[in-house]
C-alpha cells in the first residue's frame, strides 16, 4: 500500500507543550548514566565480583559516555574501599641486584623513608663524636700499647739472641739477613772473607738458624698485628653500635608491628657496622679518578617510596591515558656517568598498576594497542597477579643488559577496558586468554526509548552542562529542539540518542551564538543555527557534487520521464558527517540467456550484499514471470557515473523498478527518487539513511528547481525513522515536495509510472506489458533454437554424405 506522508506524519518533533508535563524531572544535579540500564547491571556486576577474571570490557560507539560513566561508578564505590598499603623498595644488602619490596599501612612508607634519612644524618654525627671521644682514644691507645709492647718483647728477644751469637739482623723492603759482628761493628766482606773456612762455615750455620728464629718471630708478630687490629675493629664495632643502637632501637618500636622493616633496620645496623670507614668518609662531593661523581655510598640506606597513599581517601581510581609498556608495569632508570649507564633501586619507578594496586585501572582499549608488548604484559600481570618489572628488550630474549631486578609486587586490581565493539569482537574471538581475564561485558547502547523519564534525564544533562559550565539559560523552545535533535541523531521517533557528548557540543555552540547577540538565554534560533552550521561546516564535497549535477557533468533528470532509467539514492559517510546522494541507475534488456547482470558485479565493483541484492531481483522475476516459460532475457544493470564500490541491497527496489520499466516500455517519472531494498516476494523492505537520503535529494531539486512533482518513495517501514530538518518538512506542508511511503513493488512502479502494477492477465497493467514482452522474448528464443537445430542437422547429412 502506497502513502503520501502528510507533514504531520513524517516527524515527532518534540514540542513545548510536552516539555511543560516533564517539568518535575527539570534539575541542575548530575543526571548520572542515561539511558544504559544494561550497561550499569553490568559494571555494578564487574566491580561487585572481586574474584579473578571478572575484569570488564566496556564498548560501545564514541560519544555515548563509556568513560563518563565508568568514573561515576567507581567514585561513588572506590571511597567506601579501605585505602590499600604503600610499597617501597629498599637495598638488598646480600644482593645489590636484587632490591626487596616492603608493604606497608598507608602514609607509612614517607614515615620510613624520613626516620630512615634521620638515623643516617645522626648516625654519622654520633659516630663522629664517640670516635673523637677520649675514653676512645684510651682504649684504643691501650690496646695498640698491649700489642707494641708484645711485639717489642719478641723483637728483643731475638736481637740478644743474635747478639750473643756476634750477629746483627739488617731488615730492607725486600728481605731480612743477618750480619756477623767484630767488637761490635759489622764485618766487611774482606774480613769474611780472610777467615778459615772452618769459621766461616760455623758463622753460616749461625745465621741459617738465627734466620728461621728470625722468620718465626716475624710470623709471631703478624699474628700480633692481626690480633691488634681485629681488637681494634671489635671496638669500633662496640662503640659504634653503642651510638647508634639507641637510634635503631627507637625506630623499631614505632614499626614493631612490621617485621619487615625491623629485620630491614637489623640489617642496615649491620650494614652499618660493617662499613664504619665507608660510611663516615662517604661525601657526594668526592671524584674517581676519571673526574666524575662517585656513587654516593648513603644513597644504600634510602627508602624508595613506589607508592604513597597517604593522602588517598579510599580505594584508588587511575585513568591510564597513555598505557606504554613503562607507563604500566613501571621501569628502572638509568644515569649516563662518563658514557656507563649507572643504576640502583633508588631508580625504580612505578607504573598505573602500582598506583592502581588495591583499586581499579582504567584503560582505553585503542591506546592500550598502539604501544608494544603493553597487551601481553597486562594479562600476564593480572593472571600471575603481580607486578613484575623489567625491560621491554629483556622479553625479547636476544637483548639484554645488566641491570637490578626487583621483588615483583603482589597485585589486586579490578580492570576496565573502555573502547569500540570492534575490539571487543575481535579479542573475543581471537585472544583466549581475554575471555579468561575479562568476563564481563558492559554495552553501551547508542539510544533509548523517548519515554517522559529518559526525556526528564536529558533535560537534567542538558541543565547540568550550562550549570557546570557556565552557559546561558536554555529557553523551553530550545530544550524541545535539542530533544528533538535527540532522535535525529538516534534516527528514530521513538528513541533518544545516547551519544551525550555530540548533544553538549551543540549546547556549546548555541550559548556562543547566543553570546554573540548579547542575549543571555539560548532560543530555539540559536540551536537551529548551531545544528546547521555544523552541516554547513561539514557538507563541503556534497555542495560539489549538487554543483556538478547542476552543471550537467553528473547526469541526473529531475524532470521529465524516460524508459530504464531511474534516481537512485545513496549515503556518503565522511565521519563528520553523511549526506545522501543521488545516483542514476540504468537497464538495458535484450533477448538473451544471461539473466540479470550488474555491470557492477562485472567489473569487481561490487559487495557482497549488492551482490545478494541483485541475485533477489532474479528470484522475484522468476517466481512472478517464468512459471511458464523458459528465461530468455538478459538485463544489465548498472549505476551511472560511479567509479567505486558498490555496497548494500537499498537500491535493489530501484534496480527493479528499471527493469521492470525497460520490459514493459513505460516511462518512469524522473523528478521521484527511489530507495528501499527487496524481497524474492515482491515486499519493500527498509533500509539505512533515510533522512540523509531524503534531504540530499531535497537539496538537489531545491537548487535546481523544485516544480511540486519531485519527492522520494521510502518503505513504510521508514516511517518512524523519519526526523527531517524543518525545511524540508515546510516544503513537503506547502506541496512542493513529496514523500511516499510503500509497501510492495507494485506501489511504487504504479507510482513512477502512472499505470496501475496488475497481474500479468490485465491488458495496460506494468505485468501484463513485461510479460507480453517476456513471451515475445520467449517465442523468439524458440524460433532462434530451431533454426540452429535445422542448421546443425543440414551440417551433418552433407558430412554422412562426403563420408
Amino acid at each position: 500500500m502506497k502513502v503520501q506522508l502528510k507533514v504531520n506524519n513524517l516527524t515527532n518533533p518534540f514540542t513545548v507543550e510536552e516539555l511543560q508535563k516533564i517539568i518535575p524531572f527539570r534539575n541542575v544535579e548530575e543526571p548520572g548514566i542515561i539511558g544504559q540500564n544494561r550497561a550499569e547491571k553490568a559494571i555494578s556486576l564487574g566491580l561487585g565480583i572481586k574474584s579473578y577474571g571478572f575484569n570488564i570490557f566496556v564498548s560501545g560507539v564514541s560519544g555515548t559516555g563509556k568513560l563518563t560513566a565508568v568514573k561515576s561508578y567507581l567514585n561513588e564505590i572506590a571511597v567506601k574501599e579501605p585505602v590499600p598499603s604503600d610499597w617501597c623498595y629498599i637495598n638488598n644488602f646480600d644482593d645489590p641486584y636484587q632490591p626487596k619490596k616492603l608493604s606497608m599501612p598507608a602514609g607509612h612508607a614517607i614515615e620510613l623513608k624520613k626516620d630512615i634519612k634521620a638515623i643516617i644524618q645522626e648516625a654519622r654525627q654520633s659516630l663522629v663524636k664517640a670516635f673523637e671521644s677520649e675514653e676512645y682514644a684510651n682504649r684504643k691507645r691501650l690496646i695498640q700499647e698491649k700489642y707494641e709492647a708484645q711485639e717489642s718483647t719478641i723483637i728483643n728477644a731475638i736481637n740478644q739472641r743474635a747478639e750473643k751469637e756476634s750477629l746483627i739482623i739488617k731488615q730492607t723492603p725486600l728481605e731480612i739477613f743477618t750480619i756477623p759482628i767484630i767488637e761490635g761493628v759489622p764485618m766487611t766482606d774482606e774480613q769474611f772473607l780472610s777467615l778459615p773456612k772452618e769459621k766461616q762455615e760455623k758463622i753460616h750455620e749461625k745465621q741459617n738458624k738465627l734466620a728461621e728464629d728470625v722468620k718465626e718471630a716475624l710470623r709471631q708478630t703478624r699474628k700480633l698485628a692481626k690480633a691488634a687490629t681485629e681488637e681494634l675493629n671489635k671496638l669500633e664495632k662496640e662503640v659504634a653500635a653503642y651510638a647508634i643502637s639507641n637510634l635503631i632501637e627507637d625506630t623499631e618500636e614505632k614499626y614493631t608491628q612490621i617485621p619487615e622493616v625491623i629485620e630491614y633496620l637489623k640489617n642496615l645496623k649491620n650494614d652499618i657496622l660493617g662499613n664504619l670507614t665507608e660510611f663516615l668518609l662517604a661525601d657526594k662531593s668526592t671524584e674517581n679518578i676519571l673526574g666524575g661523581k662517585n656513587q654516593d655510598f648513603l644513597k644504600r640506606y634510602e627508602v624508595n617510596v613506589l607508592v604513597d597513599n597517604s593522602r588517598q581517601q579510599g580505594a584508588p581510581i587511575i585513568i591510564e591515558s597513555n598505557p606504554t609498556y613503562n607507563n604500566l608495569i613501571g621501569r628502572v632508570e638509568k644515569e649516563s656517568v662518563m658514557g656507563t649507564l649507572l643504576t640502583d633501586f633508588t631508580m625504580i619507578r612505578k607504573g598505573a598498576l602500582h598506583s592502581a594496586n588495591g583499586g581499579y585501572l582504567v584503560i582505553r582499549a585503542e591506546e592500550l594497542f598502539k604501544n608494544y608488548f603493553s597487551w601481553e604484559a597486562l594479562k600476564r600481570t593480572i593472571k600471575n597477579k603481580e607486578v613484575l618489572i623489567e625491560e621491554a628488550t629483556d622479553k625479547l630474549g636476544y637483548l639484554t643488559t645488566k641491570s637490578i631486578k626487583p621483588e615483583p609486587i603482589p597485585l589486586k586490581v579490578k580492570v576496565i577496558l573502555v573502547g569500540d565493539p570492534l575490539y571487543y569482537h575481535l579479542l573475543y574471538s581471537y585472544d583466549i586468554d581475554f575471555r579468561e581475564l575479562f568476563k564481563v561485558k558492559a554495552d553501551f547502547d547508542s539510544s533509548m526509548n523517548r519515554t517522559d523519564e529518559n526525556i526528564g534525564n536529558y533535560i537534567a544533562f542538558i541543565n547540568s552542562v550550562c550549570e557546570l559550565e557556565k552557559l546561558g539559560r536554555i529557553q523551553d523552545g530550545a530544550m524541545a529542539k535539542i530533544i528533538e535533535f535527540g532522535s535525529r541523531l538516534a534516527d528514530d521517533q521513538g528513541k533518544l540518542s545516547t551519544r551525550l557528548a555530540l548533544i553538549a557540543d551543540i549546547i556549546r555552540e548555541a550559548d556562543y551564538y547566543a553570546s554573540q547577540e548579547k542575549s543571555s538565554q539560548i532560543t530555539p534560533i540559536h540551536v537551529l543555527r548551531a545544528i546547521n552550521e555544523k552541516n554547513y561546516r561539514g557538507n563541503l564535497v556534497q555542495e560539489k557534487i549538487n554543483e556538478l549535477i547542476e552543471r550537467k557533468q553528473i547526469f541526473i533528470d529531475t524532470t521529465g520521464s524516460k524508459t530504464g532509467q531511474i534516481n537512485g539514492l545513496s549515503v556518503i559517510d565522511l565521519g563528520d558527517i553523511s549526506f545522501g546522494r543521488p545516483i542514476r541507475i540504468t537497464c538495458s534488456v535484450n533477448l538473451g540467456k544471461g539473466g540479470i547482470i550488474a555491470i557492477e558485479r562485472e567489473a569487481e565493483l561490487s559487495g557482497p550484499l549488492h551482490t545478494k541484492g541483485v541475485l533477489i531481483l532474479a528470484g522475484y522475476l522468476s517466481e512472478k514471470y517464468f512459471q511458464d516459460k523458459p528465461i530468455s532475457l538478459s538485463a544489465r544493470v548498472v549505476f551511472e557515473q560511479s567509479y567505486s564500490e558498490v555496497e548494500g541491497d537499498s537500491a535493489s527496489s530501484t534496480e527493479l523498478y528499471a527493469i521492470l520499466s525497460n520490459l514493459a516500455n513505460a516511462p518512469i517519472k524522473q523528478g521521484i527518487a527511489v530507495t528501499g531494498s527487496v524481497n524474492q516476494k515482491g515486499e519493500v523492505q527498509a533500509i539505512g539513511g533515510v533522512n540523509e537520503k531524503i534531504e540530499g535529494y531535497f537539496e538537489l531539486c531545491k537548487k535546481i528547481g523544485l516544480n511540486e512533482e519531485q519527492g522520494v518513495i521510502i518503505p513504510s517501514a521508514n516511517k518512524q525513522n523519519l526526523m527531517l530538518k524543518e525545511e524540508v518538512l515546510e516544503a513537503v506542508a506547502n506541496k512542493k515536495f513529496n514523500i511516499w511511503a510503500i509497501d510492495t513493488i507494485d506501489d511504487g512502479i504504479e507510482l513512477l509510472t502512472g499505470l496501475r502494477a496488475g497481474s500479468i492477465n490485465e491488458e495496460g497493467t506494468i505485468a501484463y506489458k513485461v510479460n507480453t514482452t517476456l513471451i515475445n522474448y520467449s517465442e523468439k528464443m524458440k524460433e532462434f533454437s530451431e533454426e540452429e537445430e535445422d542448421s546443425a542437422g543440414d551440417n551433418i547429412w552433407v558430412s554422412n554424405v562426403v563420408g
